[in-house]
């Protein structure tokens, strides 16, 4: 049987998906904008141990690190100390708009999203080879950021030595294994670590698989859905959750 589940349906990939620069305050601000209550973002660890936002392994795509820095500087964004991450530009490739825009640690969003009542999805994003302390890191972090908070985030990850992680720093943080395909063993994998959620490619889930989840306590999400017809199919499946980058095409009060 499941437990009671907190979360809203729909939840903003990113903060605002691609109408603003992932994984910034600013895409977040735009995601409430647009009446979402649940947002996704990505967290991994700086050199000197501070949990920050971004979904790559590398500075190149979504900030200016590599001008910034210089090209013999290290590409990754977790070889660097916090001091030199934050004075980063992590707008000015989305638009001229959010030109500036810093890139935000954790702590930043969290009190955003406490301060006004919003849910948060954490995907623990390791730099590869860091996968068990980044978990533990972002779990001891959100264990004192929401301490007395009604609801907990829900963490998630493709990593199960990032939500082992997790679970041995917050074990009261609520759990959800990534999945972009069904690979050998996965359903054992979520139930040793007491997952409370599968996260599925859109396109994995069928009746089968939502009763395979649901008969074993957990919830079914989906990521990434963008298209009418995609949600559409899931909520007619049963499904819990929908990520999404189209804030401007689901309204959350309508869906449910």
């Amino acid at each position: 049987m499941t437990a009671p589940w907190p979360y809203p349906r729909w939840i903003a990939h990113r903060g605002a998906g691609k109408l603003a620069p992932e994984n910034t305050l600013a895409a977040f601000r735009l995601g409430a904008q647009h009446g979402y209550r649940m947002f996704e973002c990505d967290a991994k660890l700086s050199s000197d141990g501070v949990v920050f936002l971004m979904h790559d392994a590398t500075l190149d795509r979504t900030t200016n690190g590599v001008a910034a820095l210089g090209s013999s500087a290290s590409p990754t964004g977790g070889d660097h100390p916090w001091s030199t991450l934050a004075q980063l530009d992590a707008g000015g490739w989305h638009s001229r708009a959010y030109a500036g825009e810093p890139l935000p640690t954790l702590e930043n969003l969290a009190r955003y999203c406490i301060a006004n009542g919003f849910f948060l999805n954490i995907e623990i994003k390791p730099t590869p080879g860091h996968d068990e302390a980044t978990g533990r890191a972002v779990g001891a972090l959100s264990a004192r950021l929401w301490q007395g908070q009604a609801v907990p985030p829900l963490f998630s990850s493709f990593k199960p030595d990032a939500l082992a992680g997790a679970r041995a720093t917050a074990p009261h943080i609520p759990r959800a294994l990534l999945l972009d395909t069904l690979w050998d063993g996965w359903a054992a994998v979520a139930q040793q670590l007491d997952c409370v959620a599968i996260v599925c490619n859109h396109a994995l889930w069928d009746a089968a698989l939502v009763t395979q989840v649901h008969a074993a306590g957990m919830r079914a999400l989906s990521y990434t859905v963008n298209d009418d017809w995609a949600a559409q199919r899931l909520i007619d499946l049963g499904t819990d959750g929908i990520i999404t980058d189209r804030v401007d095409l689901f309204s959350p009060a309508a869906g449910g």
